[in-house]
């Protein structure tokens, strides 16, 4: 493949862990940059997390540290962290979740270094304090408005890091932009609980308890505002359907011979079928004609009937046949490839979602990179660099 990507020639040093800025960086890497994790000697503290290989290899780490160059450096030394600084000042970009200090790796010490520093660094909160996505999540209403009833359900989506990621992607690009444009460097954070908040008040819910008094309820899988809801299927299966529109809501009354019955409830209610308001409040009706209609068929025969009729429906999955039914996480999606991930085995991996986009390419062996990137990075010569490993500053050779 002759393109290059987007991002050919930009170079980002990380230094993370967990999900939010891992995501940004890899974000970075599948559109072309080269991406430089810095970890500490023998990783950082997500190197082992769940779920594991067979050999213990994290396919949490490897899976969100794509497309990167690794680097281990005695981080708790000065000669690895000068080593880390002059890496950092080298690139010009510099990534990290890391908490800001007044020690090696603050913005104050490395643009000394390099006064057009770019450096995006996510927080908890926007004071500095600290926050993880559990309990963002717990603060900002969704697991009260989730399930049946008043009792908080957790989801196992990290909604929170997974955007943070993101935006930490798009500001780096947003800084560097203006680096081009007026020479100046910049410090810029990102509060992983603001993410949260302005997605809320960006969804209406802030506003609706202001300026309406009202606090969305749980609803159980009910869509709220519109028609939607899930179905249990003949085979013991469940569909999720929803209507958002007037020709989605047409679509589902040809699709099952039900548009009759459906019409007759507005009828009976007073209400209007074609407001998407209305069909909500007749949502508990709308649900019992239809459930008969999906208890009586497998779901092949309700893929059948809705097959190219407009009906807006997804089958419910699990991890499991997802991979094994579903042809869009497959090698028949372009987003996906099979790579040789060293420590795992040959893994179905995604590249970028933009498209056109890079081959997916496989994360580092942790360390892989280290002698490699001082030598093209910083010009070390292999004396330099092996006398560095014998004062325990890099990773012995294995």
């Amino acid at each position: 493949m002759d393109w290059e990507g987007p991002l050919a020639g930009l170079r980002v040093v990380e230094v993370s862990a967990f999900v939010a800025a891992p995501i940004g960086g890899m974000t970075l890497a599948q559109l072309g940059a080269e991406v430089i994790r810095i970890d500490p000697l023998g990783g950082n503290i997500d190197i082992g997390r769940w779920p594991l290989s067979p050999g213990g290899t994290s396919l949490y780490w490897t899976g969100l540290n794509k497309g990167k160059r690794s680097v281990t450096l005695a981080l708790n030394k000065p000669e690895g962290q000068e080593l880390a600084a002059r890496l950092i000042a080298e690139a010009g970009i510099l990534l990290t979740n890391l908490p800001a200090a007044d020690g090696w790796m603050s913005y104050q010490a490395l643009s000394t270094r390099r006064p057009d520093l770019i450096m995006l660094r996510l927080t908890g909160t926007h004071d500095g304090g600290n926050a993880v996505d559990y309990t963002v999540n717990a603060a900002v209403g969704f697991p009260i408005a989730t399930g049946e009833d008043a009792r908080p359900v957790n989801h196992v989506l990290p909604a929170w890091d997974l955007a943070a990621g993101l935006y930490l992607a798009t500001g780096l690009l947003a800084a560097e932009r203006r680096r081009s444009r007026t020479g100046q460097g910049g410090e810029t954070t990102l509060a992983l609980s603001d993410v949260a908040y302005a997605t809320v008040a960006n969804l209406g819910y802030v506003a609706d308890v202001q300026v309406n008094g009202h606090v969305r309820p749980p609803l159980g899988n009910w869509l709220y505002g519109a028609f939607g809801r899930d179905f249990a299927t003949k085979d013991g299966r469940h569909v999720m359907l929803a209507a958002i529109s007037n020709r989605q809501w047409r679509a589902i009354g040809k699709a099952t011979g039900l548009s009759a019955k459906l019409a007759m409830i507005g009828q009976l209610l007073d209400l209007d079928m074609e407001d998407e308001g209305h069909r909500y409040h007749a949502r508990e009706a709308i649900g019992a004609v239809l459930a008969p209609w999906f208890a009586a068929r497998t779901l092949a025969e309700i893929r059948a009937a809705f097959e190219g009729s407009g009906v807006l429906w997804g089958p419910y999955q699990d991890f499991g046949q997802m991979v094994q039914e579903d042809p869009r996480c497959s090698a028949a999606n372009p987003l996906f490839a099979e790579i040789e991930q060293p420590g795992v085995g040959r893994v179905l991996a995604p590249a970028s979602p933009l498209q056109p986009a890079l081959p997916p390419r496989p994360a580092p062996v942790l360390g892989a990179d280290t002698a490699a990137v001082l030598r093209q990075v910083l010009g070390l010569p292999e004396d330099r660099i092996a006398a560095y490993r014998a004062a325990g500053i890099l990773q012995k050779e294995a």
